[in-house]
This record gives C-alpha cells, structure tokens and sequence, in this order.
C-alpha cells in the first residue's frame, strides 16, 4: 500500500501570473514567484521562482530571466513546462528510478479560450500528469474562503491576482454571471513605473515599483493608519545621477484610480446582469475578495462605497485560490464544475 501511495502523487496547483503554489496532503509545499532564469545558449534552467526573481532586471546577455504568464495565461509555452516540472520536483519527493503518476488540479481563469486552456493541460501532461483536472480561479477562490459553492445561495468572489481580476457570482455549483478582466497586480507594477517616470523623472525596476506597492499601496487617498512615505532610490531619466525620493500612499492612491476604477466597473456590470434573487443574497452575504490585489490599503472600503454592498477580504486572500484548488482535488469525482 505504501508503494502505491508512492507511485499515485495528488496535487494542486495555483498557476499564477505572480506566484505558483503547490499543495500536497493540505500542506503547502511550494509557494515560488512564477519566473525562470535560462542559459540563452544552452537552453538550460538555470534558476527558479525567489533565486530567479533575485536575478530579474540584473542578468548579463547569455541569462534571461522569463515569466512564462501574462494576464494569467501561459506565454511562453516552454519556460511554463520547465517551471512546472521544477516546482513539482521540489514540491514532492521522487524516487530516482519510478516517478510516481501524477493526478493534478491546476486552476485557470474564468475568460480562458480553449487554446489557453489546451496550452495549461498540455503544460501539465508535459510535466508528468497522467490525470488533469482544471477549475476556474473564482471557483477555487470561493472554495478557499469556506463558501458552500453547491447552496441555492449567491455568492460573489473577486480575485485580484497578478494578471487577471476574477469577478464571479456563484450559487448552486456554477457560475452564473462572470467577468474575467486583464487588469490586476502587474497593471498596478506598471502604474507606478509610469508615475516615477512622469511624476519624479526617476527610473524605477519592476521589483521596486512592486515594493512601492507593498509598502506604500493604497485605495484611498485617506487612510485611517496611513503607513510611512517609502524611500525611493534610482537614476534621475536627464541626468542618470542617483536621486532619493520619498513616496506617499496618497500619490500611489492617484496613481492607482484609473486601474481600480476598471475593476469596479467589471464588478458593477457584473452586478447588473445577476438575477434578483441571487443579487438579494449578495447584498446580505457580502462580496468576498481574495487574491494579492485584495491586500491594497483601503480597497475594501473603496469598494462597499461604490457598491453599497458589504465587502469582506478572504482570511489569506494570497493562498485562498490554492487552498480552494486543494478542496477541489479531494473531491474530484464529487464537483462537477471541474474541467477535463
């Protein structure tokens, strides 16, 4: 019995534009920002996830650091098969002569075209998946934040990731009225890019605006506990000397209005087509935020101003997609929702 537990490995798998977490045995075992280093000459991997990350912006002509997701989707078909294979090696233990049969659930977005989904199974089987199971983000969002996605209740979930915003009402075991819109975490990255750029003629890395984001990303331009201005350092655009400038939540709130203003938009035009019913029960129950958008200071508030409706942030918005991918995958031959 311990042999054949061995050689049938069950996992779930949050591929992320971001960050790509794998669950095994309801434990997180890899939790990897989703980019790879390769050798340009000799094709091979020479880093992934946080080492390739360390890398990002600092390699020399013959490394190019790739992020195989764009707006959640695989973009690069090859750097995406050699990111999964790696993780899942460093997430689960393989004997040196069997690999063990990998039953896999790996979640998608809910705007995914056939190519898109064909390319994640193709990714999957390519990695050494002999059974592929797929579930839409909003869907695995619900599931992570304890929602009964199979009540006669309406739900609503928006998962703001790195590529994508997933807005979703659900009830019954589906989803009923959704939209899946290409605005989301790396659209904030870039907003601030262009801000330093136009606003303080400074140059700033990918990796510095998403610490700007972190340290001093916000919703609102009024915060109740607003955190400290971030000092931020790089080459002024005329002169190319080194410039410090401090950076306040209230100038990334206004540069940040426009992106956020698409998902309230996404979200009310979700709203609008969702029956009476299952809308009554929205307004009672709440929407539920999940995804690393969902830790942006003030958004919440932003939100039920907008709406007029409750907004509750899921209890570990990063990791409720997987957590929700994980449930999925004990139940596989129980939810019918799940994608072949």
């Amino acid at each position: 019995m311990g042999l054949f537990s061995f050689l049938n490995k069950e996992i779930a798998i949050d591929l992320g534009t971001a960050n790509t977490i794998i669950i095994e045995n309801d434990k997180i075992v890899v939790d990897e920002p989703s980019i790879v280093a390769i050798d340009d000459g000799t094709g091979k991997l020479v880093a992934i996830g946080h080492k390739a990350r360390q890398m990002h912006g600092k390699t020399h002509d013959s490394i190019r650091t790739i992020r195989p997701l764009r707006d959640g989707v695989i973009a690069d078909f090859k750097a995406a098969e050699l990111m999964i294979t790696e993780m899942i090696k460093m997430g689960t233990s393989r004997s040196r002569f069997m690999s063990p049969s990998l039953k896999m659930v790996i979640c998608i977005p809910s705007g995914s075209t056939e190519v898109e989904i064909r390319a994640v199974r193709d990714s999957s089987e390519h990695a050494g998946a002999r059974e592929v199971y797929m579930i839409h983000e909003p869907m695995a969002a619900a599931l992570g934040i304890g929602i009964d996605v199979e009540a006669p209740d309406g739900n609503m979930v928006v998962d703001i990731g790195g590529g994508t915003s997933e807005i979703a009402v659900i009830s019954l075991g589906g989803i009923v009225s959704s939209r899946s819109i290409r605005i989301a975490g790396d659209d904030f990255t870039q907003d601030i890019q262009e801000y330093m750029r136009h606003q303080h003629n400074i140059k700033v890395g990918e990796r510095t605006a998403e610490n700007i984001k972190i340290m001093v990303g916000s919703a609102l331009p009024e915060l109740e506990n607003p955190p400290e201005d971030f000092i931020v350092r790089g080459p002024h655009q005329m002169t190319a000397l080194p410039v410090e400038i401090p950076v306040s939540y209230q100038e990334i709130a206004h540069c940040l209005d426009k992106s956020i203003a698409k998902i309230e938009s996404a979200i009310l035009s979700v709203l609008e087509r969702t029956p009476p019913e299952l809308y009554s029960d929205i307004y009672q129950n709440g929407i539920y935020l999940a995804g690393g958008g969902a830790l942006l200071r003030g958004l919440d508030k932003r939100l039920k101003d907008k709406t007029d409706i409750p907004v509750h942030i899921a209890e570990d918005p990063l990791h409720a997609v997987a957590r929700g991918t994980g449930i999925a995958l004990k139940n596989v031959n129980k939810f019918k929702f799940l994608l072949r």
